[in-house]
């Protein structure tokens, strides 16, 4: 008799009428609003603009989903297009699916753009939505017990997840592996943003911190899941894919620190420029004219000093009458 244990939802969809929420999708926007809130309350830390991340999360989000799609049918293309499938699944987001690494990798590509837009440095502005990335994962990850999917081996244990019979799917109790990492996910956030007060990370110093943990924990909840992957030397594509991408992480922050110590003091000109009072903008050597009342030694009030009449000595007499030899 099983006495504890996680229960998945009936259905991963609720029907209003004729419209359908999907609990995979509805994770997933939830994730990015909270990603985008809480990388605008870090951005205006480091003196930008409000709504500057959200001007640029117009590029980064559709960029990502996009590249996470593009990962997921990629690195599982037999799910879509080989014999008794219909690829026409491979555009069905809504069904889960996502690849984060490739999320990442196509999102950064539309950060890059909405910044170069708005003069502003990438790697600051990947700074301070990083803790924001990895809160939307934690949230987003959701979306697989909605779908009743990525679960891990089966178990006993009392925080042990019932997957329902379905298709591709057995019923029984399996790790939780979503809740694993939606776990982790939160520490990894909590990781960045301590260590980012404590040593003021700048330069893409948080971001690479944030992926450089993400994957550690990564690897062994991957290693943990029983769907179906491809392997390569005995472990899954994405065990291999943490490992290198971990140790470029890892070479970025010790490269940087060395290369670029230190953080950036302006993360967006426009607003510095802005709260610039106007004084300011005077170059530091330039200077008033002095007032036409206080030009020269002597005014008409204040005639200049003039030696006082009295008797002269037989010297002055001598040093006045030889002032006047050439």
């Amino acid at each position: 008799m099983d006495l504890a244990y996680i229960p998945s939802p009936s259905t991963g969809v609720l029907h209003l009428g004729p419209v359908p929420l999907r609990g995979y999708a509805f994770c997933i926007i939830i994730g990015v609003f909270v990603a985008v809130w809480y990388g605008n309350k870090r951005w205006l830390a480091r003196g930008g603009k409000a709504g500057t991340v959200a001007d640029i999360a117009v590029w980064a989000v559709p960029f990502g989903l996009v590249g996470g799609r593009l990962y997921h049918v990629i690195t599982d293309y037999q799910l879509y297009f080989s014999e008794g499938e219909n690829w026409v699944d491979a555009f069905k987001i809504w069904e889960g699916g996502l690849g984060i690494w490739g999320a990442i990798a196509l999102g950064a590509v539309g950060a890059w753009i909405g910044c170069r837009r708005r003069g502003i440095p990438l790697p600051a502005y990947a700074d301070a939505i990083a803790p924001g990335i990895a809160l939307a994962q934690a949230i987003g990850r959701w979306g697989n017990w909605f779908n009743q999917e990525l679960y891990g081996r089966p178990t006993d244990l009392p925080w042990a997840l019932k997957i329902t019979e379905g298709p591709n799917r057995e019923a029984g109790l399996y790790h939780p592996t979503f809740l694993y990492e939606s776990l982790w996910c939160i520490g990894v956030a909590l990781l960045v943003v301590w260590a980012d007060r404590r040593f003021k990370l700048g330069h893409g110093r948080a971001f690479a911190l944030y992926v450089a943990a993400y994957c550690a924990g990564r690897a062994w909840i991957e290693y943990m899941r029983v769907d179906e992957a491809h392997h390569v030397l005995g472990l899954r594509l994405n065990v291999w894919t943490a490992i290198v991408v971990f140790v470029l992480a890892v070479a970025y922050i010790v490269i940087s620190a060395r290369v670029r110590p230190g953080r950036e003091e302006v993360v967006e000109p426009a607003a510095r420029a802005a709260d610039k009072p106007a004084g300011d903008a005077k170059d530091e050597g330039d200077s008033e004219p002095a007032d036409d009342t206080e030009a020269g030694s002597a005014t008409a009030d204040e005639p200049a000093d003039e030696p006082v009449d009295g008797p002269r000595s037989p010297d002055d007499e001598r040093a006045g009458n030889g002032a006047g030899k050439g």
